[in-house]
Parts: structure tokens; sequence; C-alpha cells
């Protein structure tokens, strides 16, 4: 899919500075995009990249049918080159000497060969890794763009700083997320819920809804709300919830980070607040969670919730740590 800048949801100041750049030809040799997660930092590097090496861009929109266009739509472009942490761990040194090397020779067809390193604030955790790629960025080849991902939370040294135009994004209004999935195909009411829970990531609310994390959250805090704590059913659900949350795999986590905003909407309802709550979906059964457990067990299954994060940080078995977490939010 050619992603271009008029099909890109928000970030205008952002869009705004990079087609001024564009217009006046003064396109930097390295840019910092730093922002939240799944808010368009990625989709904005990638409709940059191809306007820049565009034959016949009209007004700051691409041409669409010229051999670069073509390439950047099939996702095939030999001039694009994208680096990204391995896993959850940072860039390595090898795939940054790797580049080096490449860097060496001239783009094979573009204007303008096109780096895209991603998530930069993780490969400050790898010091020689940070210091290959500060001494490329001290002397880049005039026909080399780089661009940077970051987290806007995340450390990034001063001097990788200093050698990039900061461009900042931020997250998107809700009502223009959950319109975005309503043109996935997503229920309205679901939409708002997601756009609220994401905190305007739309790619962040795209993964829950793939990955159908609402639904799971709802039977879980149903069957939670219904269990009477030391019956016999009451052992087998927990058992059956806690089987269910650790099949999420790498997105219990986000499992998790679903619970917590469940937990705090029921304070705030507690606290005569229910408006400003963040589960549209789940605004049917609040009243009934707000009356099942107290300002001080809603506290305490925080903590619990707190401590099952700890514990998957250090690799504890995953079923485990489901199964003690679920029977304390009993």
């Amino acid at each position: 899919m050619l992603i271009t800048f008029s099909s890109i949801i928000g970030q205008e100041k952002a869009k705004q500075f990079l087609l001024s750049a564009f217009h006046g030809k003064r396109t930097g040799h390295a840019y910092l995009f730093r922002g939240p997660a799944g808010v368009g930092k990625k989709t904005c590097a990638l409709a940059f990249a191809a306007l820049v090496n565009c034959r016949e861009p009209n007004n700051g929109e691409i041409c669409r049918v010229c051999p670069s266009c073509i390439k950047y739509q099939s996702g095939n472009h030999p001039d694009l080159l994208e680096i990204l942490p391995q896993g959850t761990s940072a860039i390595k040194i090898d795939q940054i000497r790797e580049l080096k090397k490449t860097l060496t020779y001239p783009p094979f067809e573009a204007r303008f060969r096109v780096v895209l390193i991603r998530d930069i604030h993780l490969t400050m955790r790898r010091k020689e890794a940070t210091n290959s790629l500060l001494k490329t960025l001290e002397e880049p080849p005039a026909d080399t763009i780089f661009i940077l991902t970051g987290d806007e939370a995340g450390d990034i040294l001063p001097t990788i700083l200093s050698r990039c135009q900061i461009i900042s994004f931020f997250p998107l209004p809700y009502e223009a997320v959950a319109e975005a999935l309503t043109h996935d195909k997503i229920d309205r009411t679901e939409a708002m819920a997601l756009s609220a829970i994401a905190e305007g990531s739309l790619g962040r609310a795209r993964l829950l809804a793939a990955e159908e994390l609402l639904p799971l959250r709802r039977e879980i805090v149903e069957k939670l709300i219904a269990l009477a704590p030391g019956r016999p059913e009451t052992v087998e659900t927990v058992f059956q919830l806690a089987e269910r949350a650790a099949e999420a795999k790498d997105n219990l986590e986000e499992l998790l980070d679903l619970l917590t905003i469940w937990i705090r909407d029921i304070m705030l309802s507690r606290q005569g607040l229910a408006a400003r709550t963040i589960n549209h979906d789940l605004r049917d059964i609040l009243p009934a969670a707000a009356s099942r457990w107290s300002d001080e067990e809603l506290n305490e299954r925080l903590s619990l919730i707190t401590r099952a994060r700890r514990q998957l940080l250090h690799n504890c078995n995953r079923a485990l740590v489901c199964e003690v977490l679920f029977f304390g939010l009993v």
C-alpha cells in the first residue's frame, strides 16, 4: 500500500514541517520522529521517503505511477532501508556495521537512500551500537536521509539529538481514532472504547481489535463480578480464566493494562464519576462492579496486577502468574 501525506490521520504540524522542507529544497540529512507508539511516526517516514524520491511530485503529493512510486507501493524499493530492534531488545552492532557497508555505495536508483531506524531509544542500551551510529550521523553520505523514530519518554543521547531535526508526534484525537476504526468495520461503541483505552494511538487500538482482547477482557470482568470466593465452581472458573489469559502470550501485558483501566473505572464510578470512565462498552456492568468491591479491595487488586507485571518481567511461569493473580482478583 502506498502511503501519502494526505492519507495520514492527524499530525498536521509534523506533516507541514516535512512538506515545507521538501518544497523549500531544505531536506535535512537526519530526522528524529519522537512520540508515543502507534500515532503515525513510521507512516509519516514512509510517506516522506516516497515523496523525496517521486519523479513527478505535484504540490506535495506523489505521482503514484513513476518507477519509484510503484516500488514503494509494492514495499520493495531498493533504496529504502528499515532497521528494526530484534524482538524487544535493541538494535545490535552487527546491524549498524551492515548498514555502514551499504552506505559506502551510492543509491541503486533513487535520488536519496532513506534509512528508517525504528525505536532508537532502545538502542541507547547498547553503547557500541550507539557510538557506531553516532559516527555515521556525524559524517552522513550526501545522498542519504536518516529517519529515526523513538518514544517520547525514552532516553536518547544528547549527541544523537544534536545531529537530528526533531519532529514531535502526539496522541491522536479519540474521535479521529474511533472514526478510523469504524472504517475498519468495527462497531461504533467498541471503536470509542478502543480509542480511549489506546489513549489516541491508532496502532495500539488496531492491535487490541485484531487480537480480540476486548471480548476477553469483558469475559474476565463479568466472571470476576459474579464469582463468590471459596466455592468449588469459583476455583474451576479461576483456573479457566487464568488459562485464557496466559494464552494471550505476547499480549498478556496489554491484557493487564486493560484490567488496570477497568479497576480505575470502578473507582471513578464509586466516586460518582462514571461519565469519566474509559471502558464505554462496559458501562452496563459498572454498577455491579462498583458494589462488588470496596476502595481498599480495589487498591489491593491494583497491587496484585503490579506484582504480576514484575513477575512477568523476570520471566516467571505465565500460567502460574495468572493463576495467582486471578485467585487474588476474585
